[in-house]
């Protein structure tokens, strides 16, 4: 990101969180625009990055997104919320790039299960790298790279568990340790006779392209 990131002459991050990822980057556009729609973070991301030069703007969770058309020749997002892939080759300039690492799927699901049960396989499916690229390529866009991961994961304590359910919240939503007190015992006793729990975690990074305009003399008689 920070290579294309250097390279961009007008780039937007969207769902930047609070800024740190994009504030990771060395260089930064002469024109960079960064997205949140979550208050806390918008306050983080705007101490964060306005003193970079980058202007941060309070979004909608739904789209469109509050850009004029072909205004960005790069779009990035990690983690994006939902990605409006119509909404990006809209704002994308002809030739410009989006670039993101998202959620895969199943992600984490050995501890959803643990505590829910086993999800249906519809359930199973969302976030799948195949959906994002046939939604890209539906929005008239052309993926140029697309690469899957699967993480191991490793919980050593319950109290790790409980951190992380509490930060992550859509792992086990409604998650409270009151509501959940048996399956927590029952985790508790795994990892002390184990010695930890193992689960997985699923990314994958997307590339993609809004094709050049054509010239009037490409293709003509």
């Amino acid at each position: 990101m920070a290579e294309r990131l250097r390279s961009a002459r007008a780039a937007l991050d969207i769902d930047t969180g609070g800024g740190e990822v994009l504030d990771e980057a060395p260089v930064l556009p002469p024109q960079t625009v960064a997205t949140e729609s979550w208050p806390p973070n918008l306050a983080r991301a705007a101490a964060r990055l306005r003193p970079r030069g980058a202007a941060v703007v309070a979004t909608d969770p739904r789209p469109p997104l509050p850009f004029a058309a072909e205004s960005f020749d790069l779009v990035v997002s990690r983690h994006p919320v939902e990605t409006r892939w119509i909404d990006i080759a809209r704002v994308l300039r002809p030739g410009g790039t989006y670039f993101s690492q998202q959620v895969g799927p199943a992600s984490v699901f050995e501890l959803t299960e643990f505590f829910l049960g086993p999800q249906p396989p519809e359930v199973r499916r969302r976030r799948h790298p195949d959906d994002a690229r046939a939604a890209a390529e539906a929005a008239g866009l052309q993926v140029a790279d697309l690469r899957a991961e699967r993480l191991r994961m490793e919980f050593h304590d319950i109290g790790a568990v409980v951190y992380f359910l509490r930060k992550v919240v859509w792992i086990v939503p409604g998650f409270s340790v009151e509501g959940y007190r048996d399956r927590l015992r029952a985790l508790h006793e795994h990892i002390r006779t184990r010695g930890s729990f193992t689960a997985h975690s699923t990314r994958f990074l997307i590339e993609a392209h809004k094709p050049q305009r054509r010239s009037r003399g490409d293709g003509g008689l």
